[in-house]
């Protein structure tokens, strides 16, 4: 049996289709379908049921699975054993909110990057709950702690939100005092049905039963913010790279939430995973810090 084969088939497994494994492993689905089918062929048994929603394990390709996940892992432990203690290398996908993902994972990844030279990071922005379990990434960053599943759960550090407004926009409407100000502005937030987790339910906590202008991610809330469409709850640690925008009421609307760094359970024994943790937690933790500290009182 090829350990080549038994990888396509794992990805084929996470991602329920031959196109989303191909996209994962950087192959065409027509080759990801053939090594699976060699794969079958040589084990004697059909793995996977095609369904109107992709590709579904069939009863074979259930017991299979936990024996590749296996074989998976001892790979890894191998490479853990001939890598240096200190070195970094491979290829690992990082899922993220997408706040964090354009305002302080490229910094943090590519300072990681200049010192492991041997090492590629994907970093994946989506305004979701990744699945670490399908293998969605190897490292998910969360705005809450997850509840359930077997994950290894770390609580990274807390970040500061607050309303803003460009300073154009400031200038050109009614002046802001207090709450009750806010009914004469255009409010900017998020699409009330496409919130992922209550964590990010930021409007709510300024009284405000609707925003005008909405959008599912962050960057674009804040880009809307920075033309002067309106006020909106921003990431303090955003702040720096969208010169002209200003907090208001800082003392009435001031709101805290943390990032969480998220692995599956399987991979608390990998020493490699446990170092690019452990730099990313620190990395994420000192750039929070820098920027917050560049934000005007």
């Amino acid at each position: 049996m090829d350990w080549d084969d038994m990888r396509i088939f794992l990805a084929v497994a996470r991602a329920d289709s031959l196109s989303g494994a191909g996209r994962r492993l950087g192959i065409d689905a027509s080759t990801v379908g053939r090594r699976v089918a060699r794969l079958e062929a040589a084990l004697g048994a059909k793995l996977f049921l095609k369904t109107p929603q992709g590709y579904a394990l069939a009863p074979e390709g259930e017991r299979l699975l936990p024996h590749a996940e296996a074989a998976e892992q001892a790979l890894s432990g191998a490479e853990d054993a001939l890598s240096g203690p200190g070195d970094l290398s491979g290829q690992w996908r990082i899922g993220a909110p997408d706040g964090c993902a354009n305002y302080l994972l490229p910094q943090v990844c590519a300072r990681i990057c200049e010192s492991h030279p041997a090492l590629e990071i994907q970093i994946v922005a989506l305004p979701r709950v990744f699945n670490l379990s399908r293998r969605e990434a190897d490292i998910a960053i969360a705005v809450s702690q997850p509840q359930a599943g077997r994950q290894v759960v770390q609580r990274l550090t807390d970040y500061r939100l607050h309303l803003a407004a460009h300073e154009d926009y400031l200038r050109a409407h009614p002046p802001i005092r207090d709450l009750d100000d806010l009914r004469g502005h255009r409010l900017i937030g998020y699409i009330a049905d496409m919130i992922f987790d209550r964590e990010l339910d930021y409007l709510a906590e300024t009284g405000a039963e609707w925003a005008q202008l909405t959008s599912n991610s962050v960057s674009v809330q804040m880009q809307a913010i920075r033309a002067g469409a309106g006020l909106g709850i921003v990431h303090d640690f955003a702040i720096p790279f969208c010169p002209g925008v200003r907090r208001v009421l800082t003392d009435q609307v001031s709101l805290t939430r943390s990032f969480w760094l998220i692995r599956h359970a399987d991979d608390r024994r990998s020493q490699r995973m446990n170092r690019l943790s452990d730099a990313l937690a620190q990395g994420i933790r000192a750039e929070v810090a820098r920027l917050q500290a560049r934000v005007a009182p």
